[in-house]
Order: structure tokens, then sequence, then C-alpha cells
């Protein structure tokens, strides 16, 4: 099972380079193939009209020295015409008109070939041989040439053909690699284009500068992204406008409530009424933090000019400090060696200051205060409380995720923070113990470097 989900997620690329070399290979063999048909087809005719013609010239040279000896010897060779023979290659026999051998070459058998008295070719299991006779058919001379030799020659030939396939198979996945690397790159292009598209990021690709097979796929990818555009656009509406519309009414509901106790006498009454009033708070919330999300969604983060983000820290500081429920529980640390100049939104930058703070004052302990510390890269908000476990860490940016807590909130907070601090290209860190601490919560957002003054 885990062999073929490794073979489904196979690289593209290195099947093509596999399936193409393969196939060049296969097909080059294929003409090694062919090529040595073509040339054992021509070796063979050539040979063969090599021996003939050397039988038709040796004839007349035999009988010329047959009618100047004397015959009464045995078979031997004869050394002039043996000096006009490549002993290596071509061997003779010359027999008279019962087949009895007269002559032969030094490198001929004493006996005859076994082959019949007549003109043409003829072949034994070992040669290759062509029978001329005299005019009055009482000489006959066997030419013969060794199959050895032919197969000698075919095999140097294939294996000269088959020398550049050595070179061809690396010299092949090389081009190979190359050719398809580029002819690739276009949907590594729409790959890295299509990754790069979220909520935020809603611009349709650019699909007239694809090749023609990727310009369907882009087209597609872009009918997608508007439907979802238009979903996000729909969903964002209803919740501002939501959230919008139930803040009137609930601040009015809350504002009847609180004077409903402060008229109620103490009892059963008012405390019902007190955990109506806590119940609107919440509501109120919530409705503010669906509004900070819709605002998030819209992709505030970014600004047109630097601003200082020190001063937006003081200036939620000071909110805090006149509440008389947390003033003097929020402490700022500046460790920053001048102002804090980003192209930030201060509005968006204050939500995320405001949510951090909020978060910290929440699921801090309530004696205990929350410390913003601040330096040229970083904006620390920390504050105490029992240590958080890997995993409830890492549930803690998602959305409505409030952890193990009975505290008030919303579980939004950490989410749009995180929203936000990625639109200014920013990172947000969850910390549990803080850093220097064996207990408490440490919220560190990283800022992008400074570009300009």
């Amino acid at each position: 099972m885990s062999e073929a989900k490794t073979a489904s997620r196979a690289s593209i690329t290195r099947r093509l380079i596999t399936a193409l070399t393969g196939t060049v290979v296969i097909f080059w063999l294929i003409a090694v193939g062919i090529g040595v048909y073509v040339v054992n087809k021509e070796l063979s005719e050539t040979f063969d009209g090599a021996l003939q013609e050397t039988a038709e010239r040796l004839l007349p040279l035999v009988l010329d020295d047959l009618a100047n000896r004397d015959h009464s010897g045995d078979p031997q060779s004869l050394e002039a015409l043996n000096k006009g023979l490549n002993r290596e290659y071509l061997t003779y026999q010359v027999l008279d008109g019962n087949g009895k051998v007269i002559l032969h070459s030094h490198d001929a058998p004493p006996t005859a070939y076994e082959v019949p008295l007549a003109i043409g070719f003829h072949n034994t299991s070992r040669y290759r041989i062509y029978t001329e006779s005299s005019a009055d058919g009482t000489i006959f001379l066997h030419v013969a040439d060794a199959f050895k030799n032919r197969r000698e020659a075919l095999r140097e030939s294939g294996v000269a053909l088959l020398w550049p396939l050595l070179a061809l198979i690396p010299a092949s996945i090389i081009a190979i690699g190359i050719i398809v690397g580029r002819s690739l790159r276009p949907i590594d292009r729409l790959r890295s284009e299509i990754a790069t598209k979220d909520g935020g990021n809603m611009a349709p690709l650019e699909s007239e500068t694809l090749p023609l097979e990727l310009q369907p796929i882009a087209r597609s990818v872009n009918l997608l992204l508007e439907r979802l555009r238009l979903a996000l656009e729909a969903e964002r509406e209803f919740t501002a406008n939501s959230a919008h519309e139930l803040r009137t009414p609930i601040a009015g509901a809350l504002a009847q409530t609180q004077r409903l106790i402060a008229e109620l006498p103490q009892g059963q009454l008012a405390e019902r009424a007190g955990r109506i009033e806590t119940s609107l708070s919440n509501l109120g919330r919530l409705a503010e933090k669906l509004l900070q999300l819709s605002r998030a969604q819209a992709g505030i983060g970014t600004g047109d000019k630097p601003a200082d983000l020190t001063a937006v820290i003081e200036t939620v500081i000071g909110d805090y400090d006149r509440d008389t429920g947390t003033a003097g529980r929020v402490l700022l640390e500046n460790e920053t060696s001048g102002k804090l100049l980003r192209n930030v939104d201060i509005d968006a930058f204050a939500i995320v200051i405001r949510n951090l703070i909020e978060n910290a004052l929440i699921h801090g302990p309530a004696d205990e205060e929350v410390t913003v510390r601040v330096d040229d890269r970083t904006v620390q908000v920390v504050n105490g409380g029992a240590v958080l476990s890997a995993h409830e860490l890492a549930g803690l940016k998602k959305r409505f995720w409030r952890g193990k807590t009975k505290a008030a909130g919303s579980g939004l907070g950490l989410s749009i923070v995180e929203r936000i601090v990625g639109q200014i290209g920013g990172h947000l860190d969850l910390l549990s113990p803080a850093t220097g601490r064996a207990d408490g919560f440490e919220a560190r957002i990283t800022l992008p470097l400074k570009t300009t003054d």
C-alpha cells in the first residue's frame, strides 16, 4: 500500500525523463537491430561478390599452372597463388572431374569440401563456397570463406552502432531533463500564483501568457475565485450588517437592564436581572468582535504611510488606565531605539493591541499586571497563569476556540490578531510559559522589517 502511495506521488518530471529516455533507448536499439540486419545483408552480398570474383580470376591461373607442371605428386599448395590470397579469410581447392583434390591452399583441408561440383554458391556448416569450373568441365575450383569471418565483421559493425548508445543515455537524460524542466516552468508559475490566493487576494490569474494547454485551467480557477470572492463578500457584508444592527438594540437592552437592577430591591429578581446584564454584555462584545473580524477579512492591515506603532500602543494602554476596572494593570516596557515606524493602518494595529491586552486581562490572574514589551522588531504581551499545553496553544488561533477557561470571551480575538498581523507581513507566536518565566502566557508579534523612516 505504501509503495503504491509513493508511486502516485512520483514527480512528473522524473516520470517524463524516465519515459522519454527509455523510449529513445528502445528506438535506438530498434534502429541498431534494423541497421545490423541491413549491414548483414550488404556484407553478405559484398563477401559473395568478392568470393565469386576471386574464383573467376583464380581459375585461369590454376589452369595455366596445371598445364605447365607435373601432376604425378600429391595435392600441394601453389606458392605463387598463395601470395595472391589472404590465408586468413579465403581458401581454395582444385579438383578434377572425379572430385579428387589436386591442389589446395595452405589453410584449406586436403579432402574435398562436401559440396556438389556445380557452378554457384554452396554452404557447409563452416564455409560459404563458390564453385567455378573450366570450360570442358574437367577442372573445378572451390573458393571458401569461413562464416566466422562474416560473423566477426557483423559483430564489429553492431558494436560500432551500439557504442554511441552508451553516451546517448546520460546525454538524453540531461537534455530531456532540461527540456522538460523548461516546459514545466509555466505549471510551476501557475501553481505558485494559485498558492497566493486566499481571502485577502482574490485577483484573477493572468491566463493570456500561459501555454494553450494551461489556459483552460487558469480560466477555471478564475471562475472559482470569482465565486469565492462573491461568497466571502456576502458573508462579510452579512456579518458586518448583522453586528452593526445588533449593537443599538443590545445597548438599549443593556441600559434598560442596568436601570432595572438599580430600581429592584436585593433578592432573586435582582440576581436574575444581573445575569441578564452579563449575557447582554457578552452579546455586545461578540457583536464588536464580529465587526472587527469583518474588517480584518476585508484586508485593513496595511497603510499607505509609516505610522509610529509605539504611540498607538500608548494610546490603547491609556484607555485601559482611564477605566476604573483595569487602571494600573497594564504596564508598558519600551525598549525601542526610537520611533517604531511601519506601513501599518493605525486602526487595524489598535485592534490588534486591544485584543491582545483584553485577552491577557480576561484570562490572566486578576491580581497580576499585564506587561506590554516593545522593541525594534517585536511586540510582546505577557500575563500570568497556568502553563498551556502545545495542543491548547495550537487551537487558540482558531475561531471560537476558547480553551479550558470559564472567563468571558468570544474566541475570536486571537484569530482577528493573526489575520491582521499576516496582512502587514508580520507573524504571531503564542508561548507558554512566557519568556523568562516558569508560568504565564505570551503573545509575540514579529513585525516586518523597517522599510522607511
